[in-house]
């Protein structure tokens, strides 16, 4: 079986899983050709799964004309079994080729369904996007699947590396440094919870903005700043409380990744999360925007750990039965298979 791949992400939870599919597909035998942007720091963690060609796919490169004529000629000689676009703009690049399946994924809600004339079918990562879908006005095929990912247990990484006290409560949370996902909010939520710590692991250019947050609220000497990792997992594991402050959040891949180290969460009544996640089972909420309510659902699993424990029991639960490499992967293995 063969599959083409479009993906034009930078670095973030999207890319995470473009990874860990792109990963779970190779183990599982599938040929694959992935187009992507240069230099990305996750090129090397799928080098060994599928063939790479590197394009910005810019208004004003030669690639613009030139690449929509390459992937067709390489489709029309490769003959896969389907073409997979990643996200709106990579969509842009899939060719009108009648030989197999074409797939756009969809991780978040589209305002616009143009970019998807040569799409036969859309894969929604949540219910809630498939409706959306369907309701501004797309015929053709919709199916819902999710993402997955990596539920190993690692070891947590030493707190002392991070100037951070054995015995202080560490709450954690990731993602690129952009408005929506609310990082100076939970700043000023950590900030009343007295010798309570905040990890914060990503970058974008809302980082300025949230040190600014941190140092007006004279919490500098209690937030850690620790940029793009590699690997998030010791750092998850270290914790003891993960939140997802996002205003906006199509499905929420870090909560998965919290619980695959057996974490407790707490999560913004957003888009995705308030899909899979049940209060008091597997997480608690917090409102949208609303600081007192994330300091308050963090003070709660801090000062009770048995509520703590079983909801992070609750969330590895659902995170095995609901999202498992397996599942997902053979999901999508069986779209493959699927006829134009």
């Amino acid at each position: 079986m063969k599959v083409m791949h479009y993906h034009f992400g930078k670095d973030g939870g999207a890319e995470r899983f473009f990874v860990h599919l792109v990963n779970a597909l190779g183990r599982r035998g599938i040929e694959q050709t992935a187009v992507i942007r240069p230099n990305r720091l996750w090129r090397k963690d799928i080098e060994n799964s599928t063939r790479i060609i590197e394009s910005d796919f810019r208004n004003l490169s030669p690639d613009r004309i030139l690449l929509p004529l390459r992937v067709k000629h390489m489709a029309r000689v490769q003959k896969p079994n389907a073409l997979f676009s990643w996200a709106t703009r990579a969509s842009r690049l899939m060719p009108n080729y009648k030989g197999c399946v074409k797939i756009s994924r969809l991780g978040d809600y589209p305002t616009n369904l143009s970019y998807f004339r040569n799409t036969d079918i859309l894969v929604c990562n949540t219910p809630g996007i498939g409706e959306h879908v369907r309701r501004i006005g797309w015929t053709r095929g919709v199916e819902v699947i999710s993402n997955f990912t990596n539920t190993e247990r690692v070891a947590p990484v030493d707190r002392a590396l991070l100037d951070t006290p054995e015995n202080a409560p560490v709450v954690m949370s990731m993602g690129r440094f952009v408005p929506r996902k609310q990082f100076a909010l939970l700043t000023a939520a950590v900030a009343k919870l007295p010798g309570v710590y905040l990890w914060l692991a990503g970058d974008g250019e809302e980082r300025e903005n949230v040190e600014k947050a941190a140092a007006d609220l004279g919490v500098t000497n209690r937030v850690r700043f620790l940029g793009w990792q590699k690997d998030t997992r010791p750092y998850v594991a270290a914790a003891d409380v993960f939140v997802m402050p996002s205003n906006h959040e199509p499905l929420g891949n870090v909560i998965l990744e919290a619980w695959a180290q057996g974490k407790p969460v707490v999560s913004s009544r957003s888009e995705g999360p308030t899909w899979f996640m049940r209060e008091g089972e597997n997480g608690l909420f917090a409102e949208i925007g609303d600081t007192d309510s994330f300091s308050n659902a963090i003070e709660r699993l801090i000062n009770d750990p048995v509520l703590a424990a079983k909801v992070a029991a609750g969330g590895h639960e659902t995170l095995m039965g609901q999202f498992s490499e397996d599942a997902i992967a053979s999901a999508y293995i069986e779209l493959f298979k699927r006829k134009p």
